[in-house]
């Protein structure tokens, strides 16, 4: 049997898509801002929460709460493509984020996200990218965070994710020292 190579066409398009989903949730969660960055074609829009308007927009919202210390792990399920034109896609993204960040005072807040990123997405030069995104919320709930003491009650759990380049993702893939010459 022979697999015609429209479909092989679309398989790789398809998994484009979806690596380019994760790449998002990597730089969102790491606040690597090249990577947050490769997600989106420059001129793309988001509507994301408090923030709506120019990609470049969001991400100086986001620098924001790189900055703040917050941090973010967000995992994705069920990816549905549906090929609206020959370079153009619509992507629905059902997500789950967990989000902790500074509260009033030396207080945290942490909450579990659940939504959707409705994405259209757009290939250019055989490179798909979100043009254009909308976060849907479909559940919110602030948790209380855990202490010192709870966070460690079965021994500690090192290392801790932390932001580019710290991450041992990055010693894994050989950019950190990359980034450290450079800086």
């Amino acid at each position: 049997m022979t697999i015609p190579h429209e479909k092989i066409a679309e398989l790789l398009d398809r998994e484009a898509i979806r690596d380019c989903i994760y790449r998002y949730c990597r730089g969102v969660d790491r606040a690597d801002e090249a990577a947050l960055r490769g997600a989106y074609w420059p001129d793309a829009t988001d509507q994301h929460g408090p923030y709506s308007g120019p990609v470049e927009g969001f991400f100086q919202w986001a620098n924001g709460i790189f900055e703040s210390g917050a941090r973010n792990v967000h995992m994705v399920g069920n990816i549905l493509i549906e090929f609206t034109a020959p370079s153009e896609a619509v992507v629905e993204t059902y997500f789950i984020a967990l989000q902790r960040g500074p509260g009033r005072g030396d207080s945290l807040r942490q909450f579990l996200i659940a939504g959707r990123y409705c994405d259209v997405f757009q290939q250019r030069d055989g490179e798909w990218r979100i043009f254009r995104r909308v976060v849907v919320y479909d559940w919110m709930e602030e948790q209380v965070a855990a202490t010192q003491s709870e966070a460690t009650r079965f021994g500690p759990r090192l290392p801790l994710g932390a932001r580019f380049p710290d991450d041992p993702i990055y010693d894994l893939l050989g950019r950190r020292q990359v980034s450290e010459a450079v800086g």
